[in-house]
């Protein structure tokens, strides 16, 4: 059952409802003005002019008959000819059977309303049948009408040529917009491809530059390797001093033309103790201070990251608007020291913080200690440093 109605109203959209409900309400309303018109009345308005005879029916049936033509426009997308007919079929019934009867009321709009929909959707022949389907409609909605007569057909027929016109203006419009659509849409995809052409031929560069700076760098490091086996320890520190200096300096042009074939912008340096004065600028309030005592110089790539991220974490956590924080940073023998002091403070976000500044000093084998005094935090986290060439 449910799967026959849902067959019926297949293609019936929310707009169409309305449409044929407005219609049908007015039917409906004009025939039970027909209704309940009585002889006498009929008669005095025939009298006065207003009508141009008596209505020949009080039938109740004439409102199931007229509504047939206008629930009909339901389906109008599946053919406006054959709703057209069904009207013309279900009016010419309405005549046979009811006679002289007010009908222009509502059957007018409903004869309009399909001229300027079989001008939207109908196209070549069907658009002639539709226009010849509702001048027949129309001459019988106004051949027994008790109201105007036959007289307005030519007013009608001209209107609803206008709008059999009006509708095939629309339709020819929203051909053209969808044909617009489609070919931006081509342009688009074809501008995609163009742009996913050219990031390949520049990630094949990069891979090429890489491979080239990869030959070219290690290349280095083997010939300066293998001239400070016979070197004397201070030349050969020094040795091993350029060598650190050439593989940092390889891992960051590796870096940036890794993050180009990405599709990335060039990727930062790794984060270091060199950059903590930036991080305070940026994370801290105005009132911080960063205090670095030692020679941090010469510090795992490892180290220095933790350090970095321990400092980061810490300044979230004990941060406050007024006057920031302290951060200190000792590196003495073969420990290093970071104390932050801040604002105590509690909530989800601080304790989440603290956690992962504990975690990252976990990880490099350090840790990390927290007292409050008089609602001041001091952190402490300790990290031990491997030796330094």
């Amino acid at each position: 059952m449910e799967q026959g109605i849902r067959e019926v109203l297949r293609g019936v959209r929310p707009l169409d409802g309305v449409l044929a409900g407005a219609l049908t309400a007015l039917g409906v309303l004009l025939m039970v003005f027909n209704v309940l018109d009585t002889p006498a009345e009929s008669a005095a308005a025939v009298a006065e002019g207003s009508m141009v005879h008596v209505t020949s029916s009080h039938s109740w049936w004439m409102v199931p008959v007229f509504v047939v033509a206008t629930v009909a426009v339901l389906w109008w997308r599946r053919g406006v000819t054959e709703v057209a007919t069904v009207a013309a079929v279900a009016m010419g019934v309405h005549v046979l059977l009811f006679d002289w009867v007010t009908r222009c009321g509502a059957a007018l709009p409903l004869v309009l309303v399909l001229g300027y929909l079989a001008g939207l959707a109908e196209r070549g022949r069907r658009r002639w049948a539709a226009a010849a389907v509702l001048s027949v409609l129309s001459a019988l909605v106004l051949v027994r009408d008790a109201t105007t007569g036959i007289e307005p057909l030519v007013i009608v027929l001209p209107l609803l040529a206008v709008l059999l016109v009006v509708g095939g203006a629309v339709r020819q419009r929203t051909v053209m917009a969808d044909e617009l659509r489609r070919k931006g849409a081509e342009l688009a995809a074809l501008r995609d491809e163009r742009a996913a052409l050219v990031v390949a031929d520049d990630r094949q560069r990069l891979t090429e530059q890489l491979d080239g700076l990869l030959q070219a760098r290690l290349g280095r490091l083997a010939t300066v390797a293998d001239g400070a086996r016979d070197l004397d320890p201070v030349r050969a520190r020094a040795a091993l001093v350029e060598i650190e200096a050439d593989g940092r300096q390889m891992l960051e042009e590796m870096r940036e033309v890794v993050g180009r074939l990405r599709g990335d912008a060039a990727l930062a340096p790794l984060p270091a103790t060199a950059h903590l004065d930036a991080l305070l600028a940026r994370r801290a309030g105005p009132g911080s201070h960063l205090t670095v005592t030692g020679d941090p110089t010469g510090l795992p790539a490892s180290v220095e990251l933790s350090v970095y991220r321990i400092v980061e974490h810490l300044v979230e956590a004990l941060r406050e608007r007024e006057s920031g924080v302290e951060v200190t940073v000792l590196l003495d023998g073969p420990a290093l020291e970071i104390c932050v002091e801040g604002r105590a403070a509690r909530g989800a976000a601080v304790r989440a913080a603290l956690a992962r500044a504990r975690e990252r000093a976990r990880v490099v084998g350090g840790t990390l200690e927290v007292t409050t005094v008089r609602g001041r935090a001091l952190a402490v986290a300790a990290v031990p440093v491997p030796d330094r060439v």
